[in-house]
């Protein structure tokens, strides 16, 4: 089986190719450029490509990977919502994806997120290397005994639920499905997730019912002084309403590892650019949210397991095999 690699960075190609060794029966190419209606004409030749989560896997893509001969498109994230997978099923192409490789990354990340907004990290980094060792608008408050509000509780999800259990907080969760494996958790409903939340943190899937899920209604039914962090999908919040929010001193922090923004910003050097029009720009003019750049995957545990997931989704399709890892 030979696949090409779309929007390959050198950790990748790296881990990919130190996977691979025990795949004899696979061939890997790489391409830095990114999976696109332009790009998918070179999967020519190819059994399988391999994208990412910022990839164009729409029905123009689609159409012509098909023509292509590609019958499996090889997800190396959880997230799917960038794939037009009515029209996959139309031309019989297969969509395995990694639905989990280190929950632990992300969760983490989504604590130190809201470790460095709450008490400023950022800032106090920038002030003390230029000699200022004054603490002024650096105040934050304690998370223990806080109440920490989890909205999904999936493998991420609940992996942030034992991190602020740790902390010492209250944690309440919303989600359609209950996890039975966290018995110190108390299931509410959003609106009173909203309330009583001091810290809320997103981990469901980007659908259509949970698209902007938070907005301003939402925003207003949360309490004064909240923070807010994301890891799971920028679209998951409505980011002019959060600006709002913002501007009006809903929030005491945000902390942001995805955004709506995104898709031209990840994993990319745009340093030598001046984004006039951006939200991006906007977020980032607030001395009280924290953007990080779609890392919160980035552990050398969690690439590990994700090329390794990768590999036996590709030899779950050579073998004809069914996978629980495929998207339906």
């Amino acid at each position: 089986m030979k696949i090409l690699f779309y929007d390959t960075k050198a950790y990748d190609k790296e881990s990919f190719e130190k996977q691979v060794a025990a795949f004899p029966e696979i061939e890997l190419d790489f391409l830095e450029s990114d999976l696109e209606p332009h790009t998918a004409r070179l999967a020519k030749g190819y059994d399988a490509v391999c994208a990412f989560v910022s990839s164009d896997i729409g029905t123009e893509t689609i159409e012509v990977l098909n023509q292509a001969g590609i019958k499996l498109i090889l997800l190396r994230c959880a997230g799917f919502n960038n794939v037009d997978i009515t029209k996959c099923r139309e031309y019989g192409i297969r969509v395995l994806r990694v639905p989990g490789y280190s929950p632990e990354a992300v969760a983490e990340h989504a604590m130190a997120l809201a470790l460095a907004a709450n008490r400023h990290l950022h800032k106090a980094y920038v002030k003390v290397r230029e000699n200022d060792f004054s603490l002024n608008g650096l105040m934050g408050f304690n998370f223990y005994q806080k109440v920490a509000g989890i909205v999904g509780t999936g493998k991420i999800g609940a992996a942030m639920a034992r991190i602020c259990h740790g902390f010492g907080m209250k944690v309440i969760a919303y989600d359609v499905y209950q996890n039975p494996d966290l018995d110190f958790v108390e299931y509410v409903s959003f609106d009173e997730l909203l309330a009583k939340s001091d810290l809320i943190s997103l981990h469901c899937p980007l659908m259509d019912n949970t698209y902007h899920l938070i907005n301003r209604e939402t925003i207003a039914k949360m309490k004064d002084g909240v923070i807010l962090v994301n890891t799971s999908r920028g679209g998951l919040v409505k980011t002019d309403d959060l600006i709002e929010g913002i501007r009006a001193r809903k929030f005491f922090a945000v902390g942001l590892d995805v955004y709506e923004e995104e898709t031209k910003n990840v994993f990319e050097d745009r340093s030598a650019e001046i984004m006039e029009h951006s939200t991006t720009a906007r977020l980032l003019s607030f001395p009280n949210v924290m953007i990080t750049s779609h890392q919160g995957f980035f552990t050398e545990e969690a690439l590990a397991a994700i090329s390794q997931t990768t590999l036996e989704n590709a030899m779950t399709f050579l073998r004809g095999e069914e996978s629980g890892n495929e998207v339906k």
